[in-house]
């Protein structure tokens, strides 16, 4: 019986999180909209399976990711290889990046929109090519940021100059990309931050910070994911100019 408390708890949590959601959308519909809810039966079974996937999905953060990302920064830590611990952030950022579905949905929806608007061949081959440079460079943005983020924690560069000068080289290289890569490229840094890469970059950060004399993990340990929404900004906008 014990577990069944313990779902009980997760579902008590994903239904608060999911109510104020609820409330919006109801609200809107019917008394703004005053419509009502199209395919009500539809509507409610995809509810109950995003509360049941909310409740399991953090659940399984909590038991999996957050655990490994931790136990994995702090052997590479232990094991004292600058190069292993590097190759490691890299990889990390690269895989999970090129698995995020965010990315892979809104690679496909870019290269719809840029075959539609004339800035590649609308064939099929054309777009596919497209949304896989897109995601290919997404993810090797994070996995540079994910380098950086390690070597700022080793280091101990401060983090607000950092992010101000990325920003900064973003600002500029704005002005000179083709205006159809543009709001690609601010999108794509909030995409890659998101269901898969968020938990392990954040259990690296705080796993490695938590390892090093001298470091504090609330301090020093957060941080990595700012720099994995910045660096995808920039490496799309350099991949617009070159295409």
């Amino acid at each position: 019986m014990r577990w069944i408390g313990s779902l009980f708890g997760f579902l008590s949590g994903s239904v608060r999180d999911l109510t104020p959601i609820v409330l919006v959308i109801a609200l809107f519909q019917l008394a703004v909209l005053r419509q009502p809810f199209p395919d009500l039966g539809g509507v409610l079974i995809g509810l109950v399976f995003v509360l049941f996937g909310l409740a399991f999905f953090v659940r399984g953060l909590e038991l999996g990711l957050f655990p490994l990302g931790e136990s994995m920064a702090h052997a590479f830590a232990r094991k004292g290889s600058l190069g292993w611990l590097l190759s490691f952030s890299f990889a990390l950022g690269f895989g999970t990046t090129v698995a995020e579905p965010a990315l892979i949905a809104i690679s496909e929806e870019a290269s719809e929109v840029a075959a539609g608007a004339g800035a590649i061949v609308d064939t099929a081959a054309a777009r596919e090519g497209y949304a896989f440079g897109l995601r290919i460079t997404v993810a090797l943005a994070v996995g540079v940021a994910l380098v950086i983020g390690v070597v700022r924690i080793l280091t101990g560069w401060p983090i607000h100059l950092m992010i101000a000068g990325g920003y900064l080289l973003v600002v500029i290289m704005t002005s000179f990309a083709p205006e159809e890569i543009i709001g690609i490229a601010y999108d794509s840094g909030g995409v890659t931050t998101s269901t898969i890469t968020v938990p392990l970059v954040a259990a690296l950060g705080v796993g490695l910070a938590s390892s090093i004399e001298g470091r504090n993990p609330v301090l020093d340990g957060f941080g990595l994911i700012a720099f994995a929404s910045l660096t995808p900004i920039a490496f799309v906008l350099l991949y617009g100019m070159l295409i």
